[in-house]
């Protein structure tokens, strides 16, 4: 080994070391104030506003964001900035529409909600089914994303990175639950945002400070000349350009780990400012995407981008500040994916123990004891299950998979929670026949679509059937379509539910509804 490969390893050891030895110091930690149900799913909603914020950006901003938003920038110039707007854009809906009455309405799991208007155990395992979908397929990406970064900086097979990986997260959820979650969550987000900005700044610093000049070299720098700054480069057609921002804007309301950090705080207040801090943090970091993705451009071999664009990050740190750089960037993405790693288990766990087994074998009747030990091995289970799948998708794209969570999030979650908060005449038949449309069309889509179906690179060499590689356009119509279709087939034979109790308890504080029947 020469000398600047063994100060690399060095490097990234050291860094790669105190994360994993401080996560663990964070679980064990956790470990012993773990004791119920309400810890392990809700950290005993002991998380401030402030904390619960900070949990949130961390747990959102993923594999796919700190290392595929970058190099999709890098690579296609404009249409890479559109995972950036997306993203950033959703929780506009997150914060006006579902934070606060999914808060009010649940405990532990989107399902919890939607169960105080149906009591309809069908449906609770529905929701579980699809919640289980969206979190395997995101957990699928960022254990591919974490196999190449610890490539990159080990020389590791990215097979046994993905199993070191996979092996951590199962250790923190299965001992930590919750709270060992969202610490390690904020601490990553902390050190995420801190990372970021430097490298941003030190980007700026090689352009003299000229931020038009940062744009004006990306017309001269790149093989897409002109046409960098100009929409087309990622997209083969506008339609699917729309119906990729469609996913991303409308799917954040519908990811199952984020609704769950809605439970983990105790008052509607914290929950609004739990939103608002989120906001904040995560456009910070989207804004800086474009220095990210422009230095990239600028100071990375293009080849070397065009071969694996998730690794454009740590490339960039290399070129801007050599190997020490680069393995302190790269240890802060292994945090990155440990954290969206463990609160995408939890969420796994979550929807089989409590939502599965708890509600529908048991009937709610399981005991403390049962439910924990369920929980916990069910969160061997899942941990154990994507690093098996994500062992065949290596060579998938990250970005890509987390795209698709969000569509299915989008397509099936999403209509149901909008029409259960706010459509008086929506039965539990259509609920499960929204359910089932978005998630079936979603899967049927990708799989006749060019990401899957394609004569040269594809799981299936032919030519696709459905030309567009994001389904979204057609899948999340298709499950509004599936919500209204089924509640007016089954007007008279399912039930409406409990709509004005639903409403009284969704917009309306706990403490003021105590207060008022104290009254």
């Amino acid at each position: 080994m020469n000398k600047e490969a063994w100060y690399v390893n060095i490097s990234g050891i050291v860094f790669f070391l105190a994360i994993v030895i401080g996560t663990l110091m964070m679980t064990y930690y956790a470990a012993g104030r773990t004791t119920s149900t309400n810890d392990f799913y809700a950290a005993g909603n002991r998380l401030n506003g402030l904390q619960n914020g900070l949990a949130i950006s961390g747990d959102y901003i993923s594999a796919a964001s700190f290392l595929g938003i970058a190099g999709s920038i890098a690579v296609y110039g404009f249409d890479g900035f559109f995972y950036s707007i997306g993203f950033l854009a959703s929780y506009v809906i997150v914060q006006y529409l579902i934070a606060e009455p999914l808060h009010n309405l649940g405990r532990y799991t989107m399902a919890d909600a939607v169960a105080v208007r149906f009591r309809e155990r069908r449906l609770r395992g529905l929701i579980a089914l699809n919640n289980l979908m969206i979190t395997v397929f995101y957990m699928i990406a960022q254990l591919v994303g974490a196999g190449w970064l610890v490539h990159l900086l080990f020389g590791l097979e990215t097979s046994w990175a993905i199993v070191l990986v996979g092996g951590l997260m199962t250790v923190y959820v299965t001992f930590g639950g919750m709270l060992a979650t969202s610490w390690v969550q904020i601490v990553k987000s902390i050190l995420l945002v801190s990372s970021t900005l430097m490298i941003s700044l030190i980007v700026m610093s090689r352009f003299d400070w000229d931020l038009l000049g940062l744009f004006a070299s990306m017309e001269h720098g790149t093989p897409l000349k002109e046409q960098f700054l100009k929409p087309g480069n990622m997209f083969d057609h506008p339609l699917d350009m729309i119906s990729f921002n469609m996913a991303l804007v409308l799917g954040t309301a519908g990811l199952p780990h984020i609704i769950a950090r809605f439970y983990t705080v105790r008052d509607p207040r914290a929950v609004r400012l739990s939103v608002k801090t989120a906001t904040v943090t995560i456009s910070i970091f989207y804004v800086m995407t474009i220095f990210l993705g422009f230095g990239a451009a600028a100071f990375v071999d293009w080849s070397a981008l065009s071969e694996r664009v998730e690794l454009a990050i740590p490339l960039l740190a290399s070129a801007l500040g050599g190997e020490f750089l680069m393995a302190f960037v790269s240890a802060v993405a292994f945090a990155t994916i440990l954290a969206v790693i463990s609160g995408l288990v939890l969420t796994a766990s979550s929807a089989f123990a409590h939502d599965v087994y708890s509600s529908i074998f048991r009937s709610g009747q399981a005991s403390e004891a049962q439910q924990m030990k369920v929980a916990k091995l069910s969160a061997i289970v899942v941990g154990a299950a994507s690093i098996v799948l994500a062992l065949g998708a290596q060579k998938l794209n990250v970005a890509f998979l987390v795209s698709f969570a969000f569509a299915v999030a989008a397509s099936a979650n999403l209509p149901v929670l909008l029409f259960t908060l706010f459509w008086r005449g929506f039965n539990a038949f259509g609920a499960m026949a929204s359910i089932t449309c978005g998630l079936v069309s979603s899967l049927a889509l990708i799989a006749i679509g060019p990401n899957v179906m394609d004569p040269v690179t594809g799981w299936i060499r032919a030519e696709a059937i459905f030309p567009l590689k994001h389904p979204g356009i057609v899948s999340i119509p298709i499950g509004f379509a599936g919500g209204i279709l089924g509640t007016l087939l089954a007007r008279r034979t399912s039930s409406r539910g409990q709509f004005e109790i639903m409403q009284t308890i969704a917009h309306v504080a706990p403490d003021e509804i105590r207060t008022r029947e104290a009254g």
